[in-house]
């Protein structure tokens, strides 16, 4: 578990938050301003829930973990609301949050959140997810939060909001409404090729970033050969490795560039303001990556948001009336 705390004496508990995916469960305590008192990790992700040794009660083991992670909290400040998001809201979490669709103003989502008992005399308020109904259906829960919060920090009447990750998500905001946004598996398609495919098999693992090869693979979809398409193009990973222009500590990088390459093509080709800023949410190092890429296809300029969890959780209890 890890904790970030400080001298908090002179404030009070105003609302407890978390983020509770499939695989960790982060849980934060804000002051009566919206300032992030203390924030904890606990590895409770809601595929990792703590066992239950008595009882056949599905919701026993969220239980469990909420008290485990934040009792302490929860008894120092009995009138503190509690609310998550994440997948603790999926079919597979402890309370099923209907989706949303979009588009949709951010304000619409803190009124429409789902309540489950806790166990505790309170109740756990639960973010919904975001639907988006075409002819290939879009969802994402989680990220409507984070998404929230970054709109606290940029108020450009157009911007373009990725979210980098096992399944990158870009979410185009006009005017401050969610209009519309696209999922790639980016991320879960370089960790299934290079851990359980042949690609895998020449690759060593680099000691730093190796920027070149990231670069030469994110220009492929620009060229010729970029218009075979990326199913053939990430075979280029192992036959350069074979006709030696690209060593085994290289092809890592190389691989990541050429699968995010294709993805910020994609977009560029789907958005008509090529020119408008970009905000990324996420790990520094991936961002850092995609910036590279979205400079290289002359898409920006791009920012990155701070802490857009923590401000979109408490954004959103504003808007559910949760806290003032």
């Amino acid at each position: 578990m890890k904790k970030d705390t400080h001298n908090d004496s002179a404030s009070s508990c105003a609302l407890i938050a978390l983020d509770w995916g499939t695989s960790s469960l982060r849980c934060y305590r804000f002051g009566a301003q919206g300032e992030v008192l203390e924030r904890r990790a606990h590895p409770w992700g809601i595929m990792n829930l703590p066992v239950v040794e008595v009882g056949d009660d599905p919701e026993a083991p969220f239980r469990l973990a909420l008290h485990s992670a934040c009792g302490d909290w929860m008894e120092a400040a009995p009138d503190a609301p509690l609310i998550a998001a994440g997948m603790v809201g999926s079919k597979q979490g402890w309370r099923e949050a209907p989706y949303l669709t979009v588009p949709l103003a951010p304000d619409r989502i803190g009124r429409k959140l789902t309540q489950v008992d806790t166990g505790a005399g309170r109740a756990l308020h639960i973010v919904p997810g975001l639907l988006q109904v075409s002819t290939l259906p879009n969802v994402m829960r989680g990220e409507e939060t984070q998404v929230v919060g970054a709109l606290r920090q940029f108020h450009d009447d157009e911007l373009l909001i990725g979210l980098p990750g096992t399944h990158s998500k870009w979410v185009r905001v006009s005017h401050g409404r969610l209009q519309h946004f696209d999922t790639f598996m980016t991320g879960e398609v370089y960790g299934a090729l290079s851990t359980h495919t042949i690609l895998g098999r020449t690759m060593h693992k680099p000691d730093a970033p190796d920027d070149a090869a990231f670069i030469r693979g994110a220009r492929v979809a620009q060229t010729p050969e970029g218009l075979a398409g990326v199913l053939s193009n990430i075979f280029s990973s192992r036959t350069l490795g074979l006709t030696g222009e690209l060593d085994a500590a290289a092809q890592p990088d190389y691989l990541s560039g050429l699968l995010i390459g294709h993805e910020i093509a994609a977009l560029k080709a789907m958005t008509t303001l090529h020119r408008q800023r970009i905000v990324l949410i996420g790990d520094a190092g991936l961002c850092r990556r995609y910036r590279l890429a979205l400079e290289l296809y002359g898409m920006g300029p791009v920012s990155e948001a701070e802490q857009a969890t923590e401000a979109g959780l408490w954004l959103l209890a504003r808007h559910a009336g949760l806290v003032g």
